[in-house]
């Protein structure tokens, strides 16, 4: 085995790694959005609940 086998290998191996790296963090951060998109939403339907509350009473 060559100086160059063991270079590519290095490299693909590095490369694979990158990869499987890079989905996992797109994966991980897509998933960890999720759960504030529905904070707001609740934060907001709250907030209607609320003024329709107050409609109701006057």
């Amino acid at each position: 085995m060559n100086i160059g086998d063991l270079l590519f290998q290095v490299i693909s191996f590095i490369f694979m790694i990158g990869i499987v790296a890079a989905v996992f963090y797109a994966v991980r951060s897509l998933v960890i959005k999720q759960p504030d998109n529905q904070k707001s939403m609740e934060q907001k339907l709250d907030r209607i609940i609320e003024l329709l509350e107050k409609d109701n009473k006057e």
